[in-house]
């Protein structure tokens, strides 16, 4: 299982935004993660800023987005997609994009991930994938 560290995963994007802005070659996750950059031209100034961004934290209390944590779970959600895990989730997505358009679609299904996940750290329980497909379900 893949479970990089606050930093790891800060720096990932980092360089994944680096390495593009280079003109140098990209693999495997960065090339996904490529994607979900480009269509959050909001974070490009904090992607370009790696030691002013890169330990800053981001509270709710504040008011704030965490622009990582944002990212991360659209890579997530990417993965979900691609080996529509749980299944069915790739078909709900469907439905919201008919609805909505892919990217409004994938901030639903980031919205009802991060709900299920609120609730299972809540609950000290595993996150529940039928609860899940239920928030997409009421969305669409």
């Amino acid at each position: 299982m893949f479970a990089p560290t606050r930093d790891e995963a800060r720096q990932f994007f980092f360089d994944t935004w680096h390495k593009y802005r280079a003109g140098e070659a990209l693999a495997g996750l960065e090339t996904v993660a490529l994607q979900v950059l480009l269509s959050h031209p909001e974070y490009r100034a904090i992607l370009d800023a790696p030691r002013e961004y890169g330990d800053r934290d981001y509270t709710p209390e504040a008011g704030e987005t965490n622009p990582f944590l944002h990212l991360s779970l659209h890579l997530a959600i990417e993965e979900q997609l691609s080996i529509d895990q749980p299944p069915g989730i790739r078909a709900q997505f469907k439905r919201l994009c008919a609805l909505k358009g892919e990217h409004d679609a994938k901030h639903d299904v980031l919205e009802c991930l991060g709900e299920i996940i609120w609730q299972a750290q809540r609950n000290m329980a595993a996150p529940d994938p039928e609860m899940y497909l239920e928030c997409l379900r009421r969305r669409s």
